[in-house]
């Protein structure tokens, strides 16, 4: 039997891709030959118990250990063929202790008792050399201590059970469902996931073993004009990232929802071109979110507000704490932000942060007000003064994160989500609420400065609404704001049936530099009188 060109293009692709994952990327010690330790193996509990015992040996007030087994696995395709497959593994220790009040961190995957015992000294040598240049000690926040537990992302499919075939005859489906649209002219898809098994020991008496799955799919079209003068691209940004399985992936229905995306790409060549102006402003939660993202988190951290990120991200217009605390006005009444590392398919949900510490759900901003940072257990006794004078306990929020073994813990932003408001409405109900405005959905290029204060982002598909109805596309829109005054014209505010997950899968930070991922919730939000500019227009 003969078969389809077709037919033999994606066979021989996935074959490739079998191929191309035949043997993975290890970085383990000898002590330990493939497959890798499991999270809670009494053999690992005993190497690290070595680690304490020297720290504490050392002089070391308080100390902790973190082992890793992290595994990353990518499928991507374009069109009919598979452009790539990777498959890495990464294991091993890092130790961190605190000495005199200074930290020192050291890492190794050569998991013998001798080796452990070295890293652990070098930790402790690089905390005393430390303490000569620094100006305060360090002060962490109590954790109840002696923690035993267990947590597990809450999957219903190991992403890595499924195989590599199946992942590409998925992505190919999808391909091939956009493709059959007229105008569209490129079409990539891809899947990542990762799965992180984690377990941390501290001096204080906590054992914690955890396996931590994230799953991202997405796809992006590109449809030309006839003439080829133009060209338009629509990403499946409004499938987020999330802390979930491969179900996640089937739930995200590519193939069936590509034509859609197909169809958006095409319409968007023959889109008028948005006239430059203020207008009433609706941002659906796949574009809000990485405003959120940008503009709330990440100056809300409270190290970028101390300064501490100032040589490498920026500071933070939130600043100084004891000047913006329970004092800054961030945004409209109706705003209410939260920040949390514990919402069930979130990006950022954990059992416990990399210091032990149970997230728990805080404030960030109340009823417009700015009334708390993101911490860690040394930065929650950064703000003493102000804990005492609202009453509230001095606690780390549980937002120390590591993206790996070999990278030493430090503040991390949590999940950090704008509330439902108190009427139920959907998108639909705020459309209907605009006389003359512009609906965005899907996020897309940004700018942002260093201060997060002044920005500009742009989107996916941006809707023309007049008279509570949308009228027609537009393209080459973006919106500009100063971030008080942004979130400050906030008008209407979407409820809980329309709360949706956004999420961002590799926020960098630090140097040298590492990964994050987390989820930003938000709901369709109306902004009055936004500026708008038009990006296409020519000098």
């Amino acid at each position: 039997m003969t078969q389809s060109r077709r037919n033999f293009l994606k066979t021989s692709a996935a074959a490739a891709a079998t191929a191309a994952v035949g043997s993975r990327i290890l970085s383990v010690g000898d002590a330990f030959a493939s497959p890798l330790p499991t999270p809670g193996d009494p053999a690992i509990k005993a190497l690290m118990q070595v680690a304490l015992d020297v720290a504490k040996s050392g002089g070391a007030s308080y100390a902790d250990v973190r082992v890793s087994a992290r595994r990353q696995q990518n499928v991507g395709t374009r069109d009919r063929i598979v452009t790539g497959v990777g498959d890495t593994d990464t294991f091993g220790l890092g130790v961190r202790t605190l000495v005199d009040g200074a930290w020192g961190f050291a890492a190794t995957s050569n998991l013998t008792k001798d080796s452990i015992a070295g890293v652990t000294r070098l930790a402790l040598e690089q905390a005393k050399a430390n303490r000569a240049s620094q100006l305060k000690p360090v002060i962490l926040a109590p954790t109840p201590g002696n923690q035993i537990g267990e947590w597990k992302s809450p999957i219903k499919t190991d992403p890595f059970s499924v195989p590599i075939p199946d992942k590409v005859a998925l992505l190919l489906a999808a391909n091939e469902a956009a493709a059959k649209v007229k105008g569209v002219r490129q079409v990539q898809s891809s899947m990542f996931f990762l799965r992180e098994e984690k377990t941390l020991m501290t001096s204080d008496g906590s054992y914690l073993v955890q396996t931590i799955y994230r799953t991202s799919p997405s796809m992006s079209i590109t449809a030309v004009s006839e003439d080829r003068t133009d060209f338009q691209t629509r990403q499946s940004n409004d499938i987020p990232p999330k802390g979930l399985g491969y179900e996640h992936v089937i739930d995200s229905k590519l193939a069936e929802n590509a034509t859609i995306w197909a169809n958006d790409a095409v319409a968007k060549l023959s889109a008028k071109p948005v006239e430059p102006g203020r207008y009433d402003l609706l941002l659906h939660p796949s574009n809000l979110w990485l405003t959120v993202h940008e503009t709330i988190a990440h100056p809300t951290e409270l190290d970028r507000a101390l300064g501490f990120e100032a040589n490498y991200a920026g500071t933070s217009f939130v600043a100084p704490p004891d000047q913006v605390l329970g004092k800054l006005q961030f945004g409209s009444k109706i705003m209410n932000v939260v920040g949390d590392r514990d919402q069930p398919g979130s990006l950022g949900a954990i059992g416990w942060d990399d210091e032990a510490v149970k997230p728990t759900k805080f404030d960030i901003i109340k009823n417009g007000v700015f009334v708390d940072y993101q911490t860690t257990r040394e930065q929650a006794t950064m703000l003493t003064d102000y804990y005492k004078r609202i009453g509230k306990p001095v606690k780390s929020y549980g937002c120390s994160y590591a993206q790996s073994w070999s990278d030493v813990q430090f503040q991390r932003m949590p999940n950090v989500s704008i509330q439902p408001g108190k009427n139920d409405y959907v998108w639909e109900d705020m459309i209907s609420q605009m006389d003359k405005g512009i609906a965005i959905v899907g996020d897309g290029s940004f700018s942002i400065d260093q201060q997060r204060y002044n920005g500009q982002f742009a989107g996916q598909v941006f809707y023309e609404v007049k008279g509570g109805k949308i009228v027609g596309m537009l393209k080459d829109v973006a919106y500009q704001f100063k971030t008080p005054q942004f979130w400050g014209s906030m008008k209407v505010i979407g409820g809980p049936r329309s709360y949706h997950l956004g999420g961002a899968f590799g926020d960098a930070k630090g140097q040298p530099g590492q990964s994050n991922s987390v989820s930003h919730g938000c709901t369709p939000s109306l902004f009055t009188q936004v500026n708008i500019i038009n990006t296409g227009r020519k000098a």
